[in-house]
């Protein structure tokens, strides 16, 4: 009911002109890359960019398969970035990273599906055959991952704080993030993800005060 007003979909850009600009731009990308930032992120970018199609071509029709690629798209666009700016991705920023993703690709599908539940044929084929319980299920257990990778990696060994431990703080803001998303998830309301996180007050109350105690963590206030 809401991606058909898409402008390709709605056939107000022709489909080949979008392939083809796709092309383009993909090809461009991973060239600008390649001379701006170092063959590691080119390569990094080029496989990205392979997995996408893939996932349009074929991928996006396998069940279980489709949330793990989209929510390892996220992942990888993080790591590209990195790459490309020469931070040091740790073994906790990719587990919370890939399983925050992870939780809200499934809180997406979870909520088209009570959105479209009884419409088969009105939406994506594979969206019918998953069930709410098990998407449900799949949210719910990447959030406890999430959580648990953030919380190991903020319990760990770091520099002494002038004042108050910054970076256990956070887990607070985080925690409440996370349950605070879980809302509108569990409601199946979560289904545009950019909605959620802009509009939302609260959730963007938590986002500042996590942002602050992690800023003040790193310069040691």
């Amino acid at each position: 009911p809401v991606k058909r007003h898409r402008p390709v979909a709605a056939g107000q850009v022709p489909a080949g002109l979008a392939a083809v600009t796709g092309v383009l731009l993909g090809l461009g990308a991973a060239v600008a890359a390649a001379l701006l930032c170092g063959a590691m992120t080119a390569a990094l970018l080029a496989a990205y960019l392979v997995m996408q199609v893939a996932y349009c071509v074929r991928l996006k029709h396998v069940l279980v398969v489709d949330l793990a690629v989209v929510a390892t798209g996220f992942l990888m666009r993080a790591m590209i970035g990195g790459v490309a700016l020469g931070i040091p991705l740790s073994r906790w920023f990719l587990i919370t990273t890939g399983f925050g993703a992870l939780f809200m690709v499934a809180a997406k599908r979870y909520s088209e599906a009570v959105r479209m539940e009884g419409a088969e044929g009105a939406t994506r084929a594979l969206l019918t055959r998953y069930t709410t319980g098990y998407l449900r299920f799949v949210w719910q257990l990447a959030a406890g991952a999430a959580v648990l990778g953030y919380c190991l990696w903020a319990l760990e060994a770091s520099p002494a704080e002038a004042f108050l431990p910054w970076r256990q703080l956070s887990m607070v803001a985080f925690i409440l993030g996370v349950l605070r998303y879980a809302v509108f998830a569990d409601r199946g309301t979560a289904g545009a993800p950019e909605d959620v996180v802009l509009r939302d007050r609260p959730l963007a109350v938590i986002g500042l005060a996590w942002a602050a105690m992690y800023g003040m963590s790193l310069v040691g206030l």
